[in-house]
């Protein structure tokens, strides 16, 4: 098994399916059946039984998987070795976050980083997903986790208070929540558990019991657009909500525990490049008018 073909094998056994893939390598599906039976015919064996939901990994497969990670492993540090020596300010930069931020911070950036570096090309994908940088799926992510990676590279870029907020137009005509009422007759949005564990069973501090959680959602954008269209109240981080008008924040003095945390992460390997440096920067520098 060489490197294209544990690439191959690779994607299929993440992505599942033929299609998703092709996908992920850049490549039709048909392509990708085509070198897959390759591989099971040189190799002599089943890697893969396709059933209702998918390919699943046979036992010799599992096999092969080790292998193929151990070669996958090898191939990205000997790509991030190579880019880690390039001074030029020029190619690509992936960069990952989520949509809120990619708005507010990282677009600001590429603008900064076309003026100034024209030959740098961001590539940007938003996503609330934390991509794997010690597989090159990003050279840069924005997340609102602190890695414990310890190949990974982490400065924390903000750290806002995250409080309470309704639209204009809710409380308006449902009134403000009392404080002990545990949300007695409101309508509130919150993330999906999946999404963040911050949450628990509370807002600000304040039991959710008595409320009716009337959407749950993936994203801060997503919690901050249904909240100013008066779905329901919801926290959201103070820097996001007090620049717009349409919302009211409730009961001020309250803030959730935990704070929202952001830290731009990149792997050691690649820190040196000129072009991530230069994008980097950019991208910290975005963040400075909230400090």
């Amino acid at each position: 098994m060489n490197w294209d073909d544990a690439r191959v094998f690779l994607a299929v056994h993440r992505a599942g399916t033929l299609r998703e893939a092709a996908v992920v390598l850049d490549v039709d599906q048909a392509t990708v059946g085509r070198r897959l039976t390759a591989l099971e015919k040189a190799l002599g064996a089943k890697l893969f039984l396709k059933t209702s939901s998918g390919y699943v990994v046979t036992q010799i497969g599992e096999h092969s998987l080790q292998a193929a990670e151990a070669m996958e492993r090898a191939a990205c540090e000997f790509e991030r070795r190579a880019h880690g020596s390039d001074d030029r300010l020029e190619g690509e930069v992936r960069v990952t976050t989520t949509d809120s931020l990619a708005m507010d911070f990282v677009v600001p950036a590429i603008r900064a980083v076309r003026r100034k570096y024209p030959g740098i090309c961001v590539v940007l994908t938003t996503s609330v997903q934390v991509l794997n940088l010690t597989r090159r799926a990003a050279d840069l992510a924005i997340r609102t986790v602190m890695p414990e990676n310890p190949d990974l590279v982490r400065r924390k870029l903000a750290e806002w208070e995250v409080g309470l907020f309704a639209s204009r137009e809710y409380l308006e005509a449902r009134g403000a929540p009392a404080i002990g009422s545990a949300f007695e007759g409101h309508d509130l949005v919150v993330y999906q558990p999946s999404i963040t564990s911050n949450q628990g069973h509370s807002l600000c501090g304040e039991s959710m019991e008595r409320g009716r959680v009337v959407a749950q959602v993936s994203s801060s954008l997503m919690l901050a657009t249904s909240i100013r269209s008066g779905i329901g109240i919801g926290e959201l981080p103070v820097y996001m909500a007090q620049e717009d008008d349409s919302l009211v924040r409730i009961w001020p003095d309250r803030t959730r525990t935990a704070p929202y945390q952001v830290w731009l992460v990149s792997h050691t390997d690649l820190n040196r490049t000129a072009r991530v440096r230069a994008v980097t920067d950019e991208i910290a520098a975005s963040f400075d008018r909230y400090r």
